[in-house]
């Protein structure tokens, strides 16, 4: 068990998602994790769910936590950060939630040298199931580093990637559980128009797009050999994916999710 004090300021989806992450592992005690929120509402609502400290200062968090995640929107990042500067000492770890705010940003917020790790994890953490990504300034130590990736390795898997690529993370892993959710529900409607109940489409499709994720991750092998060996010769499955095919989808994702990416390099300018 970690013994460090882990604060969060902010609560909103990926804030809660990480602190369920946290304390469903069992990596820290939820008396270890202190957070902040806009709302009392919100504090209350995160306090009943998961049993941890709260408060309505930032400071508090700042001055309590030795690792201290900033889970706010972007545009308040440089509003948090000159609020909570001052009292943060440098042995404090500061990760950054956020797209498309670069360390160079981070740096100029603080005004002085910081130990800053950029991350990118997704909702899935509530799952324990996260992809995440992590990326240190040059003042965090590799010890410093290997404990934040500990943490987010509790709630799923993490790799540490250079800067350059902490767009394209957020468009294939940051955001793409939206594009995931989505190909559920389409697959559900469609078995819902064939005449199964709601409440078991959403489980076949949800639980076949599982299944074949973990075939991907635990065997190696490339996701079109794995799709060759579904497809029989004249078979229903290459008959779907022959309509798929005609009507985009593997295109439509690679314009989406590409145009993520290019937002989030908008953001950043």
């Amino acid at each position: 068990m970690m013994n460090k004090t882990i604060g969060f300021i902010g609560c909103g989806n990926m804030g809660s998602a990480m602190i369920g992450g946290i304390t469903a592992s069992g990596l820290c005690a939820p008396a270890q994790i202190i957070a902040s929120a806009h709302t009392q509402t919100t504090l209350d609502s995160i306090s009943a769910a998961y049993g941890i400290q709260v408060t309505l200062d930032n400071t508090e968090v700042a001055r309590r936590a030795d690792i201290i995640f900033l889970a706010v929107k972007p545009y308040l990042y440089q509003t948090v950060i000159e609020e909570i500067r001052d009292i943060t000492e440098n042995d404090k770890l500061i990760v950054a939630i956020a797209a498309g705010i670069s360390h160079s940003r981070l740096d100029s917020f603080f005004g002085r040298p910081a130990k800053i790790i950029r991350a990118m994890p997704n909702t899935p953490a509530m799952a324990l199931e996260a992809m995440s990504a992590l990326t240190p300034n040059e003042h965090v130590t590799a010890e410093e580093l290997q404990m934040i990736i500990t943490i987010f390795e509790s709630f799923g898997k993490a790799e540490v990637i250079p800067e350059g690529l902490m767009d394209t993370v957020i468009g294939v892993s940051g955001s793409s559980p939206a594009y995931v959710f989505l190909f559920i529900e389409a697959m559900a409607d469609a078995a819902v128009a064939d005449g199964m109940p709601r409440k078991q489409a959403y489980k076949f499709a949800a639980q076949a797009v599982y299944g074949a994720a973990k075939m991907v991750l635990e065997t190696g092998k490339h996701p079109g050999e794995l799709k060759d060996a579904v497809c029989s010769p004249g078979g229903t499955t290459i008959e779907a994916v022959a309509r798929l095919e005609e009507t985009g989808l593997r295109s439509a994702v690679i314009s989406a999710q590409r145009r993520c990416v290019e937002k989030s390099k908008e953001m950043g300018r």
